[in-house]
């Protein structure tokens, strides 16, 4: 029993032991080799910083939308009797798409006619009273200049004749009700007859959707079919608020799509919103892009991209090379002479994502790319046996970036 205890005591004594040194060694570490000591040198990778064009490029998803596109409805209720057209069919303005039956319609157009007759026969009438109350008038009015009729007959017969007018006016309103009665009974018994129609009567649409069959009985404006124009899209992005200044209508876009994703399409920023959407803090933007193939569709999803900056022969320097002291942005500078790294405040620009620009102050020689996150400003460095050095964007030994 006490040569198990013995045992026991000298295992923890080791692993104590053991751990100890392990803490010990773990603790001068930084001071030794670590960021900001002046120990042994850090490994690093360098690149020279260059000149070239940057071009900041906003990239954006979105999904596409028909240019126009409008529902066609019966302006009237009716049994559909007819309908010549199904998804994908091409349509022109003006082109009959739908028939309801029109059997009620054209007996209100029958109706119409007949009550215009009536009123026609009843203007004739009342122009043939009035006729001979004119002439009862004449003749009471000349036998009053001779003091043969009296005052009296002269009064009558002239109340006579201002009712014969009136009879006659209200007839002749008639007609004109009855006329427009029967107008309105062949505008009704049109719209039975369903036709598309939009401003340019040359071009061809689209039948996008079919929402009813034949034989169905039909509301006014419940839709029969959706027409399309997809000759050219609308692709609908949202912007956020740090890329909203850069915008302008015209802007050239590129765009591509899963469905074809070896092409590159072109367009242009047609609108934007002059609001941001309080809860995204996003606008939206509305890209116009011709589609004379029509190979994109409404509903696809689709990537953008648009030139938000370009800045032409600049210093850049690559991001990787990218760090902050002291909440300071900057970069370390490669003294390839006395192997030291020192670190210099850069105000960086506009950036592609590989490259970025420097706008102050001016920068020549190699900046470090890798290993400067164990670097302090003066620290030692080590270059790899083989040359690191290469433009900013390029590419090292081997095609290594």
């Amino acid at each position: 029993m006490k040569k198990k205890a013995i045992i026991a005591v000298v295992i923890v004594a080791l692993v104590t032991g053991m751990g100890w040194r392990i803490y010990t060694k773990t603790k001068k570490a930084p001071d030794e080799g670590g960021r900001g000591g002046k120990g042994a040198a850090v490994a690093v990778e360098i690149a020279s910083v260059g000149t070239q064009t940057v071009r900041e490029m906003g990239k954006y998803a979105g999904s596409l939308e028909p240019r126009s596109l409008y529902v066609v409805a019966p302006k009237v209720a009716g049994r559909l009797e007819e309908l010549t057209v199904n998804i994908g069919d091409p349509v022109k303005s003006g082109e009959l798409i739908a028939r309801l039956d029109d059997d009620e319609y054209s007996q209100q157009v029958e109706q119409a006619k007949a009550e215009l007759a009536v009123a026609e026969a009843g203007v004739a009438e009342c122009k043939s009273a009035l006729g001979a109350a004119a002439r009862e008038l004449a003749r009471i009015s000349a036998l009053r200049e001779k003091n043969v009729a009296s005052e009296s007959e002269l009064d009558e017969t002239d109340a006579r004749h201002r009712a014969a007018t009136a009879k006659n006016n209200v007839a002749l309103a008639e007609v004109t009700r009855r006329e427009a009665a029967l107008k309105a009974a062949f505008v009704r018994l049109s719209y039975t007859q369903i036709r598309t129609a939009w401003d340019d009567s040359n071009e061809i649409r689209t039948v996008g959707e079919r929402y009813v069959d034949q034989g169905e009985m039909l509301s006014p404006n419940e839709p029969i079919v959706s027409i399309i124009d997809n000759t050219v899209v609308i692709a609908l992005i949202d912007v956020i608020e740090r890329d909203y200044p850069k915008l302008s209508v015209g802007q050239p876009v590129t765009l591509t799509t899963d469905a074809f994703p070896d092409r590159v399409f072109s367009g242009e920023v047609v609108r934007i919103s002059p609001l941001l959407r309080e809860v995204s803090r996003q606008a939206r933007v509305e890209i116009e892009i011709p589609n004379p193939e029509c190979l994109l569709k409404p509903g696809m999803y689709v990537r953008a991209e648009i030139e938000l900056a370009r800045h032409d022969s600049v210093t850049v320097v690559p991001v990787s090379a990218l760090a902050r002291r002291d909440d300071l942005t900057g970069v370390f500078i490669a003294d390839t002479t006395e192997m030291k790294a020192r670190f210099t405040e850069i105000e960086p620009g506009i950036t592609d994502g590989k490259v970025v620009e420097v706008t102050t102050p001016e920068l020549s020689g190699s900046v470090i790319t890798m290993g400067h996150h164990l670097l302090e400003d003066g620290g030692s460095i080590l270059l790899p046996e083989v040359e690191s050095s290469r433009p900013a964007g390029g590419k090292g030994p081997g095609g290594r970036p």
